[in-house]
């Protein structure tokens, strides 16, 4: 992967939040609005003989309950088809981290990759493109590209799009406003003495302050990524990560600031060894069963919360009645906006050597009525400007609400930076919180890996 590449994705994406931002909170285009039996430019194509598409996502169903994301994939699969009886839909549903990690890198260097497959933007995606693994969409998707405005930047590598996301939303913290009240916390926590504050009160009630399953390294390392938006300012986050050039002393800070907070003990006991979604002992499962008050996680957390019921009505509502989101508290210095979030989303990416109807197949994805129903089945945030209309539950109209209230939002820095320079900023927070490691070793980690691009 070339440098050229990777700042060209995030100029795309730091020049096109807003406009992603401005979309999803404006009135709907009657003009813009397209049903999903439709034609659109990606309907066109497709040669009518019969087809197997093979997908591969991340929406394991049975691991979120009765309506889980998998669920839902296999109705929208089910109803193209209806719609479109040539072709045929074969679905893998792969754990989120065998899937990214192992599933598609192996796939694409083998040659036998599915024809869809989960993509997260970024210099991953960068990565891919170079190699050639996948297809332009750039023509047969125009229309969408042109909908969706902002949202498909992350998508993109040197103004060609090569995927297409179906949600983007920024993060914060979740948390149980039970165990907030039982522990004598009366307001959301706005800084970080705040949050400290919380956490101490939490610890003195006997209560678990902040889950994090550090196991799978990026919901720790979401820790770091969120100091460095306060410490680094938004042109060195930019020119940094494009240049990969680490030597400002902002990204030393960010792991001190790290280590400080590590050093109030907010994680419950062998955090190291805790996933993060699967079973009741992961970091969802402790908050989601009340086992610990907080947990710093994207939007797709609450239907991953609604998995640990038993899905009845009862529970679910009563689990909706005591959860709550805050932003991420602002730090005491820096040079970062308060106001920037650190978000990203989940996309889709064609094989290469796909036919046709999988460009069709991502159109239909995208569309209002499928991304309306993305958001009624498991409380997604849409891409589609139009599908805003369906978000009535309160706390995901408020993380709506911060996206939109942003400076700006900074994709995940691991996808930002590619699977090599990323996955050594992982791995050197992840020592962090093990014990093992310093904020300098963290960013020595991220320079060595960048020597080697």
């Amino acid at each position: 992967m070339t440098h050229f590449r990777r700042a060209s994705a995030m100029v795309a994406f730091a020049s096109s939040a807003a406009l992603l931002l401005t979309a999803c909170s404006s009135d709907e285009d009657p003009a813009a609005t397209e049903s999903p039996g439709a034609t659109t430019s990606a309907q066109e194509g497709g040669s009518g003989e019969p087809v197997t598409l093979t997908w591969w996502h991340n929406g394991v169903a049975g691991d979120t309950g009765e309506n889980s994301l998998g669920d839902y994939w296999d109705k929208v699969a089910a109803d193209y088809t209806a719609e479109h009886p040539n072709v045929t839909i074969e679905i893998e549903q792969i754990q989120n981290e065998d899937l990214q990690r192992t599933r598609i890198p192996t796939a694409l260097q083998s040659g036998d990759a599915p024809d869809i497959f989960q993509q997260w933007g970024g210099g991953e995606l960068a990565a891919q493109a170079e190699a050639g693994y996948l297809m332009d969409l750039s023509e047969p998707l125009a229309d969408d590209i042109e909908r969706l405005g902002g949202a498909v930047a992350p998508w993109q590598a040197d103004g060609v799009t090569y995927g297409v996301p179906f949600q983007f939303a920024v993060e914060g913290v979740w948390y149980r406003k039970s165990l907030f009240e039982q522990a004598g916390i009366t307001a959301e926590p706005t800084t970080m003495d705040e949050l400290g504050d919380a956490v101490q009160k939490l610890k003195d009630a006997g209560i678990t302050p902040i889950a994090v399953g550090a196991a799978d390294k990026w919901p720790a390392a979401h820790w770091w990524y969120n100091f460095a938006l306060r410490s680094c300012s938004q042109d060195t986050m930019s020119n940094d990560t494009a240049a990969l050039d680490f030597s400002n002393p902002c990204w030393l800070d960010a792991g001190t600031q790290l280590e400080d907070f590590l050093g109030t003990e907010p994680f419950q006991n062998q955090f190291m060894s805790t996933v993060a979604q699967t079973g009741a002992t992961s970091s969802a499962g402790l908050v989601a069963n009340g086992e610990a008050a907080m947990e710093l996680m994207g939007q797709w957390n609450y239907f991953v919360y609604e998995g640990f019921t038993d899905g009845s009505d009862e529970a679910l509502t009563a689990l909706h009645d005591d959860l709550d989101w805050f932003p991420m508290p602002a730090t005491a210095s820096g040079e970062g906006d308060p106001t920037a979030s650190m978000g990203g989303g989940d996309g889709f990416s064609c094989y290469k050597d796909a036919p046709a109807e999988c460009a069709d197949f991502l159109s239909y994805l995208v569309s209002d009525d499928v991304q309306r129903g993305y958001v009624e089945a498991v409380g997604g945030l849409p891409v589609a400007p139009a599908a805003t209309d369906a978000i009535t539950d309160p706390v995901l109209q408020e993380i709506a609400q911060t996206s939109s209230n942003a400076g700006y939002v900074q994709l995940w820095l691991d996808t930002l930076l590619g699977t090599n320079v990323g996955g050594a900023l992982n791995d050197g927070i992840a020592a962090q919180f093990a014990g093992t490691g310093d904020a300098q070793n963290t960013v020595d980690l991220m320079t060595a890996a960048a020597a080697t691009q």
